[in-house]
């Protein structure tokens, strides 16, 4: 019997709430620094810590294969979405583990000052490396860490200044309308 070992992946999530152009650099940095056979995109379909989003999910989704799908070595995955409810990061590692060996979870330095509380933050600290995007504002807070990588991006732009502002410069050109009529109210 052949030991087939599975593709190593990272996953990277999110709402997507639009999606911009610093996920995009997020996404072309991770692939080309991290030792991984795929990059799984994963749409949330409502942050556990969040009630709402903007634009609904399925559009969510369509806005992240326009922008990823062509990507080598990218994988946009529906799976967060597909089950029509809030799901924590631990259970979208143990389901994508059943066929990839997940290694990484790339995450905003923005989240590690509550990282401590998702749910089975353990359990993820032991079985993944956490692979930290920098961000203007937000300090690198490790210590709690088992394994992590640090890539610097400082990307000084978020879906919330998006959202609030109604400023689409940063979002990709190939979603911009959408993003507006979204923002506008004129299409969920």
């Amino acid at each position: 019997m052949v030991n087939q070992s599975k593709p190593t992946v990272a996953i990277f999530g999110g709402s997507f709430d639009p999606p911009h152009k610093g996920h995009q650099q997020i996404v072309e940095k991770a692939i080309e620094i991290l030792d991984i056979d795929k990059l799984l995109v994963v749409p949330a379909y409502l942050n556990p810590f969040k009630i709402s989003s903007l634009a609904l999910a399925s559009t969510r989704l369509a806005w992240c294969h326009t922008l990823f799908s062509k990507q080598d070595k990218v994988q946009v995955e529906d799976y967060e979405i597909k089950q029509g409810k809030s799901i924590t990061t631990s259970e979208t590692v143990k389901h994508f583990n059943m066929t990839y060996h997940v290694k990484y979870l790339i995450i905003g330095s923005d989240n590690l000052s509550t990282l401590s509380q998702w749910h089975e933050f353990e359990w993820l600290n032991k079985h993944i490396t956490w692979v930290i995007i920098t961000r203007d504002g937000y300090d690198l807070e490790l210590d709690d860490l088992q394994n992590w990588k640090v890539l610097n991006l400082d990307v000084a732009i978020s879906s919330t200044h998006i959202r609030d502002n109604k400023d689409v410069y940063h979002v990709d050109d190939k979603i911009k309308a959408s993003v507006k009529d979204t923002l506008e109210g004129n299409n969920k």
